[in-house]
């Protein structure tokens, strides 16, 4: 089957605008990412007291030979994907943000995880999960050798709330 897909270049601008003292304090980036041609976008609710997995993330998203039939199918590629964001579309309630790691890159279930606060309608912005993250519990070094992210894990608390998640892949 040959794809109608073409591939485009998904353009993300960060703008921050604030005066103080009648001077332009804000700044804008953009950053282009070229050829993506595959886009997950979805807005979840993500039910009180329940953590809810927004993404994962696997060497091959085939589902043959695998033992785990339905992360397989519903994995995104780790390789291909180049753009993460996360926004929690709450007005008032923050969320734990859960990056659960596989420092083994073997597929398997993650062995680490950071956790980090999502306030109510901030985002949280990432680049390609292979080999983009590494956490340590026993020194406060600056990493170099980084690792897989495998899945993306929402902790709403007490409060159910939606999220939105953007993921771009090539």
């Amino acid at each position: 089957m040959a794809s109608t897909i073409t591939a485009s270049t998904l353009k993300v601008t960060i703008q921050e605008d604030i005066k103080l003292n009648g001077v332009q304090q804000g700044g804008v980036n953009t950053l282009n990412i070229g050829s993506v041609n595959e886009i997950y976008k979805r807005i979840v609710t993500c039910p009180s007291s329940v953590d809810t997995v927004l993404a994962t993330f696997k060497s091959a998203t085939n589902i043959s030979g695998s033992s785990d039939t339905t992360a397989k199918a519903s994995s995104l590629d780790v390789q291909d994907v180049k753009y993460i964001r996360v926004t929690n579309l709450d007005d008032s309630n923050s969320v734990n943000l859960s990056l659960q790691v596989d420092p083994g890159e073997n597929d398997t279930a993650s062995d680490e995880s950071a956790t980090l606060l999502l306030e109510a309608g901030k985002s949280f912005i990432m680049g390609s999960p292979h080999d983009g993250i590494k956490v340590d519990d026993d020194a406060a070094t600056v990493i170099t050798s980084l690792v897989d992210l495998e899945s993306i894990i929402i902790d709403p608390s007490t409060n159910a709330v939606d999220m939105e998640i953007f993921i771009a892949s090539v």
